[in-house]
């Protein structure tokens, strides 16, 4: 003897039918993003800080290098971070720098911009202030 199956009934023919849109319309959502090429010109980001750097640019010396860095917790202890940060300078006064998700880099200065390495960052803060100089105010207290 066979054994008997259920019959398929019009509740699990809409059931298959429903999950089958939720993944199809969630596939057409998020594939844009995953596919999306890098934007024109831009280099791949490299996976962490290379090396310091230090250089004359449009009149302004710009220093940096990876720094290790250290997450405060709710309670004040800092524990330590799974990676290297970067710490950079333009005429020796602190430009704020943050790794992105994808590896690339922003800062202060360039916010809403990223930059495939901290130097790139560090150059178009100088573009973007001209001749102004950056605030001494320190955002994080140690």
């Amino acid at each position: 003897m066979s054994p008997r199956t259920a019959p398929v009934t019009r509740r699990d023919m809409m059931r298959a039918a429903l999950t089958t849109a939720v993944v199809v319309g969630t596939s057409a959502a998020v594939a844009p993003i995953v596919l999306a090429d890098p934007a024109p010109g831009a280099a791949p980001a490299p996976a962490a800080p290379r090396g310091t750097f230090d250089e004359v640019y449009r009149g302004r010396r710009i220093q940096g290098g990876p720094v290790p860095v250290r997450y405060a917790s709710a309670r004040g202890a800092a524990a330590p971070a799974s990676g290297p940060g970067v710490e950079i300078s333009i005429d020796g006064r602190p430009l704020h720098v943050m790794r992105r998700a994808d590896g690339s880099y922003l800062s202060l200065v360039n916010h809403y911009r990223s930059f495939p390495t901290p130097l790139e960052a560090a150059r178009a803060a100088v573009d973007e202030i001209g001749t102004a100089q950056l605030s001494t105010a320190s955002f994080h207290h140690h």
